[in-house]
């Protein structure tokens, strides 16, 4: 105890596990880097890998330019590697060892046990591991280099002797025939150390695109590491009660097991009930209930419960019935179980009673002589079905056992229409199973009360509402059409009036159309930039909306158009638009953001946030669409590539393709720096990682 008083606990974090990236997620080590290498975006040049080997190959540049690079090594080495002709075959075309090459192994045989953690706004995100991959250097360079080595050592020797040697003489070759192979002897074949390299060798690499830490489909990748559904089955594995988590550190031996008391299975308080998950409470709630209003659901699992979470995980173990949520069959009724009176299997019992509560959701009373006859069991199993959620009435049959309840079916309309599709589907079901006949499938009417009835059932309230509207339907009527004839003797003498009334009539200006474009296509499929308008978003009032809504949408606005500049500093309009929806998936429902952005509205965003529109000159014949041909450059990013980012858009203002050579010795002359190609790829590569 002091122990624990010494250490409190800070803070509790709620632990989701991701699904997205299972049996896709892989760590890779890195060796430690020599100071002439970076592993950066610009550094990776291809990947490829074996996927049922679980081996990959990674070829990264070494920066020559690096004092710490040693330039007269590199140049023997690929001299050494491909000699003193360069051709396509060659390692290292540019007569310099400018790259390494990497192979993997795999650094554990289990990875069950390890995950990959992210942490966001107080929730931690695991994802399970499907391999930890260690990167080494290859040194296969060093294998090319020695059998180029031999082979200019033989044809020196070959060079030496004399070419009028005789040819060898002919030799006798002697045939042989293998012997059937024997079972055991292909076993060891196959279990052989050459047999499994030439397997390993046999398999085909897969060459993989690398993408950069700041590229939208690496960030549109990372957002799978975070789970999709809080709170869902998904998320069970790691939902345990205290107990549970204890009993799992420290099991019990079976000693204490067995000396352990048995209690009730049905015993279980309320204290010990707010410790288990909210999906496990309202499961317990409903098995033991059977029948209960959501209004008393929510007061049994104590204050401040999300009522959205209770719903969620209400309907995964009940139905609606006339309002009230009756626990499902399959709950009471699990598989490989059976009925204690008559033995019949557990799906049978689970679809004679669905037939039951398919039964209350068309009346309020139930024959019990009637389910009996359709379902065919024997009449214990008819009356527990029966007593779980209906009363027995003299003489007038079973009815449901709550009210109708109005407030939730007029709170819900939605999980209402779920519900009443899930129960055309049972019905279909049912329909199949027990053939049933037009008489199961519509109501009864309800006969003939006596004088002086004990209970009013709902439907007579229904009848008798509906003959005192007929009594009441003459005058109805007469009142209608007195009204229709004001109406008729209001638009005459509307027209009357028409004639007096003049209509200025204006040129209208041939030199400024005007123009409907955005309003029409509004109008015509109701979409911006590709996404239907949330309900209950502001609406726009002649294309504009709210002052201070549109204040709150232009700081949204420009927040987004800001980071995304920032990451990526030269965009397209349909890039740009598709990054917008990607960010548009992530908010929350009801976000301003959902009220309208026009096309026009994002481009000048764009422009207030410091970015210029690149007027490249495409070709007349491009396929590419409107948006695709609008670029957008951010011009002052602040870093160290502002001026030779410039340059590169004066450049492409002025054709929309250039030389690699013409923008090295252009970059030289503005920015008065001697560039070389790694450097004018670095510069091509950090400027345009969007476009690259």
């Amino acid at each position: 105890m002091a122990n624990e008083e010494d250490d409190p606990i800070i803070q509790e974090i709620d632990v989701f596990l991701a699904r997205s990236l299972l049996e896709k997620l892989y760590l890779f080590q890195y060796p430690i880097r020599p100071a002439s290498m970076t592993y950066d975006d610009v550094t990776h040049l291809s990947a490829k890998i074996k996927p049922k080997q679980q081996k990959v190959e990674l070829e990264m540049a070494i920066d020559t330019l690096n004092p710490n690079y040693c330039r007269s090594k590199g140049e023997q080495i690929a001299l050494n590697v491909d000699g003193t002709c360069t051709d396509e075959t060659s390692t290292y075309s540019s007569k310099l060892m400018d790259k390494q090459t990497f192979c993997s192994s795999q650094a554990a045989s289990n990875v069950s046990r390890y995950a990959a953690a992210v942490y966001k706004k107080g929730e931690l995100h695991l994802t399970p591991l499907h391999g930890i991959l260690q990167l080494r250097p290859s040194f296969t360079y060093l294998d090319k280099a020695d059998a180029k080595h031999r082979e200019r050592e033989a044809a020196n020797e070959g060079g030496d002797s004399s070419q009028d040697e005789a040819e060898d003489d002919v030799k006798q070759i002697t045939v042989r025939f293998s012997r059937p192979e024997t079972e055991q002897a292909r076993q060891r074949r196959v279990q052989s150390y050459e047999f499994l390299q030439k397997r390993q060798a046999e398999e085909h690499w897969v060459h993989l695109h690398y993408y950069g830490l700041k590229d939208s489909r690496s960030e549109h990748e990372r957002q799978y590491l975070f789970s999709q559904g809080h709170g869902l089955a998904e998320n069970t594995e790691l939902i345990k009660s205290p107990s549970e988590y204890l009993m799992m550190l420290m099991p019990p031996s079976v000693e204490e097991e067995n000396d352990k008391p048995m209690a009730p299975s049905n015993v279980l308080s309320m204290a010990q009930l707010r410790t288990l998950p909210l999906a496990d409470q309202i499961k317990i709630l409903m098995k033991n209930v059977k029948v209960m209003p959501f209004a008393n659901l929510m007061s049994l699992l104590g204050s401040g419960t999300d009522p959205t979470a209770v719903l969620r995980c209400v309907q995964q173990v009940a139905l609606l019935v006339q309002g009230n949520w009756v626990v499902k069959s399959d709950v009471l009724y699990p598989k490989d179980t059976s009925s204690p009176h008559s033995g019949v299997p557990a799906e049978v019992l689970c679809r004679g009673r669905d037939f039951v509560m398919w039964k209350f959701t068309q009346d309020r009373w139930v024959v019990r002589k009637e389910v009996a006859a359709v379902t065919k069991l024997c009449p214990e199993d008819v009356k527990d079905f029966l007593e779980h959620m209906s009363v027995a009435r003299i003489n007038k049959g079973w009815e449901f056992m709550l009210p109708y309840d109005e407030d939730f079916v007029k709170k819900h309309p939605d999980i209402v229409q779920r519900q009443q599709m899930l129960w055309m589907g049972i019905q279909a079901k049912l329909e199949k199973v027990y053939n049933l006949l037009k008489e199961h499938l519509t109501p009864k009417k309800q006969e003939a009360q006596s004088a002086h009835p004990l209970l009013v059932s709902g439907e007579q309230r229904v009848n008798m509402a509906k003959a005192k509207v007929k009594q009441n339907y003459g005058q109805l009527e007469k009142e209608f059409q007195k009204q229709k004839a004001e109406m008729k003797s209001n638009d005459a003498s509307a027209k009357t009036d028409v004639p007096n009334i003049r209509i200025k009539e204006e040129p209208v200006s041939v030199e400024e159309p005007m123009d409907t474009s955005a309003h029409s296509e509004g109008l015509n499929n109701g979409l911006v930039n590709g996404l239907h308008l949330a309900q209950g978003s502001p609406d726009p009032v002649n294309g504009h909306l709210p002052g201070g809504c549109m204040d709150r949408v232009a700081q949204e606005l420009k927040a987004f158009v800001s980071s995304t500049f920032k990451k990526q500093f030269v965009l397209t309009l349909s890039e740009l638009k598709r990054l917008f929806n990607l960010h548009l998936a992530s908010l929350p429902p009801g976000h301003t953001l959902f009220s309208g952005i026009s096309d026009k509205m994002l481009q000048d965003m764009v422009l207030d946030t410091g970015c210029k529109q690149i007027l490249v000159p495409f070709p007349p014949q491009t396929a590419a669409s409107p948006d695709e041909l609008k670029v957008y450059a951010l011009w002052e990013a602040g870093d160290t590539y502002d001026q030779h980012r410039q340059v590169l858009l004066e450049i492409f203002s002025k054709n929309y393709r250039v030389r690699r050579n013409v923008i090295q010795n252009q970059l030289s002359q503005e920015c008065g720096e001697d560039l070389n190609k790694q450097e004018v790829d670095r510069v091509l590569k950090v400027s345009f990682c969007s476009l690259w």
